[in-house]
């Protein structure tokens, strides 16, 4: 009988990549994001440990959104004073000192929140311009999940047939 896998902290081996984010739209970008961050991607998920990858995403300023969302989302926080609502839209915030706040918060939305979600929200690198500093790293573009399992299923050795 097979028993389920699960990945040691040993066997980990976060990788980096950069998304560039101009004319993407807004969720759908989001969302892959949280997919690459919470390690769903790779055939070595474990649910209880951050097995995803380090995500760095530039021109955060110019991505998009569907269906006049840019006056019709509003972003609402409190003080905790009395009368301190604070709103604001999604139009504002774009064209604010932080336009990269708006996928932070879209990102921080679609996963967990509890401290497993803090780890994978660290490994999160947003910038408005089209530079980061993180080319230490070797950062490699996201080409979709598809191409990381073909990378994966080549890596592996053969096994037809010898014992």
């Amino acid at each position: 009988m097979r028993k389920t896998y699960s990945a040691r902290a040993a066997d980990l081996r976060p990788q980096w990549y950069v998304i560039d984010a101009e004319g993407q739209v807004l969720g759908r970008l989001a969302s892959q994001i949280a997919t690459i961050l919470r390690g769903k991607h790779k055939p070595t998920f474990t649910p209880h440990m951050p097995c995803g990858d380090y995500v760095i995403v530039v021109n955060a300023d110019k991505i998009a959104v569907t269906r006049g969302r840019l006056d019709k989302k509003v972003y609402f926080r409190h003080t905790q004073y009395p009368g301190g609502v604070k709103l604001q839209t999604l139009r504002q915030v774009l064209e604010g000192p932080h336009p990269e706040r708006a996928l932070i918060h879209a990102v921080r939305g679609m996963v967990m929140h509890n401290s497993l979600g803090n780890q994978l929200m660290r490994r999160l690198k947003v910038y408005a311009g089209p530079t980061h500093p993180h080319q230490a790293q070797k950062p490699v573009p996201w080409r979709g999940p598809q191409a990381l399992l073909d990378e994966y299923l080549s890596e592996q050795p053969s096994t037809s047939g010898e014992k």
